[in-house]
């Protein structure tokens, strides 16, 4: 391989893996009579480290909590996360690579595990609309930056 090639940038998926799985239905079996609609509330988190030179762990964690009132239907957590090799590239760009590229790789995933773990308890299904990981990046900084200067 010439010293070029080697230099070359390289972004590569390594593995894809749910890391975390939860499922609670605290007041099964009544709620399975209930006929309204609940209100789905979704939180997210997203995380990164480096495992060795060149390759890095990213994580999606997804919280779908479904309520009645004060009564929760179902609480939903996915943790999705997958091993990235990252080499060559700058280091002002791991972190964006980190924040924007690899969660928009796992959120496909993650949304279709929320979807059968919900369907498998015996709810409808929850579809996830898409997120815009680069605008939430941004407004991390942002907001980062601003509590720098406070």
């Amino acid at each position: 391989m010439s010293e070029q090639q080697e230099l070359q940038p390289v972004f590569s998926i390594e593995k894809i893996y749910v890391k975390d799985l939860s499922l609670e239905i605290p007041n099964a079996p009544a709620v399975f009579l209930e006929q309204e609609q609940p209100e789905i509330d979704m939180q997210l988190a997203n995380g990164a480290q480096q495992l060795e030179d060149g390759f890095f762990e990213s994580s999606l964690t997804i919280t779908v909590t479904a309520k009645l009132g004060d009564k929760t239907m179902f609480l939903c957590e996915v943790s999705q996360a997958g091993i990235f090799q990252i080499r060559n590239v700058p280091a002002e760009d791991i972190d964006p690579i980190l924040g924007v590229a690899c969660p928009n790789i796992l959120f496909p995933y993650a949304r279709e595990t929320v979807s059968n773990l919900v369907g498998r308890a015996g709810f409808p299904p929850v579809l996830l609309s898409p997120i815009n990981f680069e605008a939430l990046y941004m407004q991390q900084r942002a907001e980062q930056a601003e509590a720098g200067n406070a």
